[in-house]
This record gives structure tokens, C-alpha cells and sequence, in this order.
């Protein structure tokens, strides 16, 4: 029986050598049209909705700088 030299933790690993397969898989299957149909869809979709999240927050994400000159506006206008 082949031992290793070097120390190996785990038995199944250390003899993983003597379970290999000379079966090669199966190809994969060719997907059709309507599958990438509806990969490309959900992908776009998913895109569309990040976009349109990132839209709708940017007047959230500047700087309040704008608010506080408002207010200031605001209340120059009442006195």
C-alpha cells in the first residue's frame, strides 16, 4: 500500500488517491432560447431595479447643505 510521507489529517483525503474514476461525465445540456430568454430578463430586471434604487436615493445621499439653506431661507422670510 502507497503511504505519503508528509502527515495528512484527514483519512479520506489520504486515500483519495485510490477512488478515482476513469467515468468522465456527461456533457451539459445546451440551453434553449427561451431559458436564456429568461436568465437575460431576470438579469435586466435586477439591474433595472438597482439603477432605479440608486436613482431614486441620490437626492438622499447629497450633502444637507441645501435643506439648511432652505430652512434659513425660510425663516429669513418670516421675520
Amino acid at each position: 500500500m502507497f503511504r505519503r510521507k508528509e502527515a495528512v489529517p484527514f483519512a479520506f483525503v489520504a486515500e483519495a488517491d485510490h477512488f478515482r474514476s476513469n467515468v468522465t461525465p456527461p456533457p451539459r445540456e445546451r440551453l434553449g432560447a427561451g431559458q436564456i430568454m429568461g436568465r437575460t430578463l431576470i438579469g435586466l430586471t435586477v439591474v433595472a431595479g438597482l439603477v432605479g434604487s440608486l436613482i431614486l436615493g441620490m437626492p438622499s445621499l447629497q450633502s444637507g447643505d441645501s435643506a439648511a439653506r432652505q430652512q434659513q431661507s425660510e425663516a429669513s422670510d418670516n421675520r
